[in-house]
């Protein structure tokens, strides 16, 4: 095991998410093999001290590992496999993208021309995989050893996340941060729909509304959406409700029409039949979600 596994792994006595003496950041572990499956990654930066992560997105297959960490720009619904075992459990270090500390920090960078001139001009996803650099590996290192203790970790975490943030800026294919920081871009624009749809899911939302919401034209719109998230609006509200519609059925004792209002559908036998055509599973028999 690594030293960063080993810190990892120390952060995290129990499966699942375990949280950390810093707001914001999580360490995940799992012990157990997870089989493709579609949920819902939050806006944040992913890295693994152990294991591996397989994502599956819109035709495209990639990993995040020990050397490749991920970094979601927006919140996106896609499909996950899990490689661990007992004896190899996966370790994951979440940290939650704190978009004023980002955004700051892009534009110091902007003051030394850092900051990529062609943002708008580019295809931007809502997520890249970034490898990790001897400096980036460095930082990640003192951040885990700095949560061992809270007094250390109050005091060092924060700076240590914004080297972190810095050295993730300095990557060739970091547009899309940069992207989510400035607000005239496509992406950001995108993120402040998303961030509105998170918030509104249960409601009845037309395409109109969301691009009135940005000040694009709806063609605009659905088209820069599906660069940035990988699916329709439609398509991408509906993985959104499916998922919560999980959340609810694992956490709360509801049954299938309350959890069916809950998160906007007026037919309980159309949403049992989308939950099992998305989850392959009816929402009676749902199991518990993994990262």
């Amino acid at each position: 095991m690594t030293n960063i596994a080993s810190l990892m792994m120390a952060l995290a006595p129990q499966e699942g998410f375990n949280d950390t003496a810093i707001a914001g950041i999580k360490v995940f572990r799992s012990s157990a093999y997870g089989s493709r499956g579609p949920m819902c990654y939050s806006q944040g930066i992913l890295i693994v001290g152990q294991g591996k992560k397989r994502v599956y997105l819109d035709n495209q297959v990639f990993d995040y590992d020990p050397h490749n960490s991920l970094v979601m720009t927006v919140p996106m619904p896609l499909e996950c496999e899990t490689f661990a075992s007992v004896a190899e459990p996966v370790l994951v270090l979440i940290v939650d993208i704190d978009l004023p500390q980002l955004t700051q920090l892009v534009r110091l960078m902007d003051e030394y021309h850092q900051v990529p001139g062609d943002l708008n001009e580019t295809r931007q996803p809502g997520y890249f995989v970034a490898a990790n650099s001897d400096d980036m590996t460095c930082c990640i290192e003192r951040l885990l050893q700095a949560m061992q203790s809270p007094l250390e970790a109050q005091v060092l975490g924060r700076p240590i996340v914004q080297e972190l943030l810095y050295r993730l800026l300095a990557l060739d294919n970091a547009a899309p941060l940069y992207a989510l920081a400035l607000s005239h871009t496509r992406l950001s624009r995108i993120d402040k729909a998303l961030s509105f749809l998170h918030r509104h899911y249960s409601d009845s939302v037309e395409v109109e509304q969301l691009a009135s919401l940005v000040n694009m034209s709806p063609s605009a719109f659905h088209r820069c959406f599906k660069e940035v998230t990988a699916s329709s609006p439609i398509q991408y509200l509906k993985k959104i409700r499916l998922n919560k519609a999980r959340e609810l059925l694992q956490l709360q004792q509801l049954k299938v029409k309350e959890v069916a209002q809950a998160v906007g559908y007026e037919s309980p036998a159309q949403f049992s039949r989308e939950f099992k055509r998305y989850f392959n599973q009816s929402p009676g028999a749902s199991g518990k979600a993994v990262l």
